[in-house]
Order: C-alpha cells, then structure tokens, then sequence
C-alpha cells in the first residue's frame, strides 16, 4: 500500500493548496500563455511550414502520416446512396446539365462506354 501522508500540505512542492476567500488563478492567465504560444506557432508555420512539412514527409513518413491521420475527422460519413431512386433518364439528364455548367461537349454515345470505369 501507498503511504497516506505522501499528498499532505507539509509533502507538497507545489505551490499552496487552495484555501477558502483565495481568489487563485488570475482570470485568462493560462488562457494568454495559450494563446502566445498559438500566435508563436503560426508565426513559425508561416515562415517555415511548406518546407517543414516537405522535410517531415520525407524524412520521417511516419510522422507525417500520424500528423494527417490526427487532422482527419473521427468519424466520416459517406452518401454512397446519392442517386437512388433516379431513373436513368434523370440521371442522363444530370449528366448534360453538369457537362453544360463544365463546358465539357457532349460525347456519343460509343465514346463514352469507351471510358466509362
């Protein structure tokens, strides 16, 4: 077992324990350390980021990869069921219309089987 006495006042190194009336932590005091160093690391992403991520991904990948999996979302949702429901002429005719916004021409029809995936 644990000595008992080992978190008492006369053991304690760290600052004083709190006691009633004391008004402890100023207000935004750990919030403005935070916030310096937030501001240090843009100024230092700014300055050096694009080389220092290209040095990282190639020198230490799996750093880099640990880095992007962080960033990523937890939890992704995706809609595979988008155009269920559709019949296929709706769907040719989503088709014109988002070659049309595009400006991509209209192809015919053999064509188009020959790159389709």
């Amino acid at each position: 077992m644990s000595d008992q006495g080992e978190n008492t006042p006369e053991k304690r190194s760290w600052g004083k324990p709190f006691q009633p009336g004391n008004p402890g932590r100023p207000k935004g005091s750990r919030n403005k350390l935070g916030e310096a160093f937030i501001a240090a690391m843009h100024d230092d992403f700014v300055q050096h980021g694009p080389q220092v991520i290209e040095t990282v991904r190639i020198e230490k990948p799996d750093q880099y990869l640990k880095v992007v999996a962080s960033i990523l979302p937890k939890e992704l949702n995706i809609k595979t069921d988008a155009f269920d429901g559709l019949s296929d002429e709706q769907l040719a005719a989503l088709v014109v219309a988002a070659r049309s916004a595009l400006g991509v021409p209209e192809s015919s029809g053999a064509e188009a089987s020959a790159t389709a995936h």
